[in-house]
C-alpha cells in the first residue's frame, strides 16, 4: 500500500487533505511538526510528502525538504509543497530545497489528486 505522508501544524489542514485523499487506497500519515515530519519520514518511507512551509520548531517546511533531499535513505520520497506562501520567492525557494512541486492554498482538490495518482500510478 502506498503511503502519504500529510505535515502541516493546523490539524483542520490535515485532516482536509485527508478528507481530499481519501477517495484513494493510501494509507495516510501525518505530522504537524518539522521534527516530526523527519522522523516519520525516516522510519516509514512514504511515497509521498505533502508539506507545508510554515511550522512551530526548529525546522520549517524548506528545512525539512533540504535534509530529506540531503539523506540517500528518503531523497527519493516525491515532495510537495502546500503552502500559503504564494510569492514566486517562495516557491523558488522551495524548489530549490528539493521539492518536487509546489501547490498553493487555498488548492484545487481536483489538481492535488491528479498529481498524486501520477506521481504513484
Amino acid at each position: 500500500m502506498k503511503k502519504i505522508l500529510i505535515v502541516d501544524d493546523e490539524e483542520k489542514v490535515r485532516k482536509l487533505v485527508e478528507v481530499t485523499l481519501s477517495v484513494g487506497d493510501a494509507e495516510i500519515l501525518h505530522a504537524s511538526s518539522g521534527d516530526e515530519a523527519l522522523k516519520i519520514a525516516q522510519e516509514d518511507k512514504p511515497d509521498i510528502i505533502l508539506l507545508d512551509i510554515m511550522m512551530p520548531g526548529r525546522f520549517d517546511g524548506f528545512d525539512v525538504c533540504s535534509l530529506l533531499k540531503k539523506d540517500p535513505n528518503t531523497k527519493h520520497i516525491y515532495i510537495i509543497m502546500l503552502t500559503a506562501k504564494g510569492q514566486q520567492v517562495d516557491k523558488e525557494k522551495g524548489l530549490a530545497s528539493g521539492a518536487d512541486d509546489y501547490f498553493i492554498k487555498p488548492f484545487s482538490p481536483m489538481e492535488l489528486m491528479d498529481k498524486i495518482d501520477n506521481v504513484l500510478a
